[in-house]
């Protein structure tokens, strides 16, 4: 191959990844942005594993990207609730305050057969049980 068609090729890699880029910040999906692209997923993973600077513009454009979807999510959450709609309350409220969050309460209780234990052993326990809140001293 020419140096020629070398630079050509080169230059066209570079705008199919600089092109990639600006995809995966609207659409953080990888496989949604190479079909955008039209290049492979295969393509884009060589490309991140070869390329550690194409790498970290991947992830950054992915986070960002993230970020928007986020804030457009959002946005429609609020309007969900501008509209009355009871999920959207119902979802805003377990996500953002504490009293509606789902709750999972633990009752029982601990025998320790101390027959087996070391003294160190079995200070070790009771310190445990003590850090967790689980003794009775």
């Amino acid at each position: 191959m020419s140096n020629k068609q070398e630079k050509v090729m080169e230059k066209r890699k570079k705008q199919d990844k600089d092109l990639l880029i600006e995809q995966l910040k609207k659409i953080p999906i990888v496989q949604a942005a190479c079909e955008k692209c039209n290049v492979s997923r295969a393509t884009f993973y060589r490309w991140k594993s070869e390329d550690q600077n194409f790498a970290n513009q991947a992830e950054a454009a992915i986070k960002e990207g993230l970020s928007l979807v986020t804030e457009v999510a959002e946005g429609k959450l609020i309007s969900a609730i501008r509209d009355r709609n009871l999920t959207g309350i119902i979802f805003w409220l377990k996500t953002h305050h504490k009293d509606y969050t789902n709750k999972l309460e633990l009752s029982g209780q601990i025998e320790v057969d101390n027959r087996i234990l070391t003294p160190e052993q079995k200070d070790l326990i009771e310190k445990a049980l003590r850090l967790a809140g689980l003794s009775q001293e």
